[in-house]
């Protein structure tokens, strides 16, 4: 659960500023379907294949030292709960040898850093 708006989640996601703001790193981000994404410094790259304002953002995503060619597929789901948001992940396709990075990478990368941003 995330003390915020989906609105307001949704734009951490999905407005470079804001995504840099909270991952203190460099994003780019298109606001189109079939745009492209860059965060975390050029690091994490990808498309964007859906996109529902404030409800749903689904992306092809990869890390720079995957296989070549190799993308997962995100989604974000994103819920009203009151005054809160409720913020429903998966992500498939994940290279094998990289799931346990990547599943701690989004609890200490992702979540902390949203979480501490919109607390403060």
């Amino acid at each position: 659960m995330l003390k915020a708006s989906p609105h307001e989640v949704y734009e951490m996601l999905m407005d470079s500023k804001k995504h840099s703001a909270f991952t203190d790193s460099k994003a780019s981000i298109s606001r189109k379907v079939g745009g492209k994404f860059t965060a975390y410094d050029g690091w994490i790259l990808g498309i964007n294949l859906k996109l529902t304002k404030d409800k749903e953002i689904v992306q092809r995503w990869r890390g720079k030292d995957w296989p070549k060619g190799h993308y997962s597929t995100v989604k974000f789901l994103l819920k009203k709960a009151g005054t809160d948001t409720r913020l429903m992940f998966s992500q498939t396709g994940i290279p094998t040898n990289k799931y346990k990075d990547i599943s701690s990478g989004w609890k200490e990368f992702y979540w902390a850093p949203m979480k501490s941003m919109i607390n403060s």
